[in-house]
């Protein structure tokens, strides 16, 4: 099964990502920014995003991955902080700026691939602090707004992308299908998966489990769904 990894960089939205992604039956699955090159080999991912967060790339604590991901030869997109975090990894320069948080035009310089079929312009919606001043040598602008001059970029050479909005939020127009076309045309992930499918795969899995399982369930949402979970795959040894 084909799978987009999603790098989680503190962004409110991170979670959103995975859903839209689902959305159309591809499974992305939502990991910690700091997750070693080696495990994330093991998930043996079709492609991976960045989420945005609120850091800059200049705090002395701000969280940025393993270099070997950026080296895995896999397709990679950048949301916001993301965005800025390949920029300033392949050489360019981000620039602290003012505060941009809502909706914002962005024309389309360059309709192939990430942007293709989305229109000549979108209002996408905008949440950041800093952004691209000079993109990285071997990348070129393919979309800008009147404030970011460099709102989405893409390699000449390799499939990385870079883009300063967020496309998984409802405020963004073609947001979705920005997304689509990262995960099916550039990733080329088949639309295999289903939730039904996910269920079952999950419960075969608990099923083997030996023993008796204790589970605390605080009444939230994921917790409930863990132990309604287990209770389908092993019934009365969930205590």
């Amino acid at each position: 099964m084909d799978k987009i990894v999603v790098l989680d960089f503190g962004s409110q939205y991170s979670h959103l990502i995975c859903r839209r992604i689902r959305e159309f039956s591809v499974y992305a699955e939502l990991v910690p920014y700091d997750i070693s090159y080696n495990e994330l080999q093991k998930l043996n991912p079709t492609g991976i995003i960045f989420s945005g967060g609120p850091s800059s790339v200049y705090n002395s604590d701000a969280p940025i991955p393993e270099d070997k991901i950026f080296e895995m030869n896999l397709p990679l997109l950048g949301i916001c902080y993301g965005h800025q975090l390949i920029v300033n990894k392949f050489g360019g320069k981000v620039k602290r700026a003012n505060k941009e948080y809502g909706s914002s035009l962005l024309t389309i310089d360059n309709d192939k691939d990430l942007l293709n079929g989305v229109g000549e312009s979108v209002r996408a919606w905008m949440s950041h602090g800093d952004e691209a001043e000079q993109i990285p040598e071997g990348f070129k602008v393919i979309g800008h707004t009147e404030s970011a001059k460099a709102a989405a970029i893409a390699s000449d050479e390799k499939s990385i992308y870079g883009i300063q909005f967020h496309p998984e939020v409802v405020h963004t127009e073609q947001g979705t299908e920005i997304l689509k076309n990262f995960v099916l045309k550039v990733c080329g992930a088949k639309q295999d998966w289903t939730m039904e499918g996910f269920i079952d795969s999950a419960v075969e899995k608990i099923s083997k489990i030996d023993g008796n399982v204790l589970c605390g369930v605080s009444g939230g949402i994921d917790s409930t769904v863990v132990a309604l979970l287990i209770h389908k795959a092993i019934g009365d040894r969930l205590k």
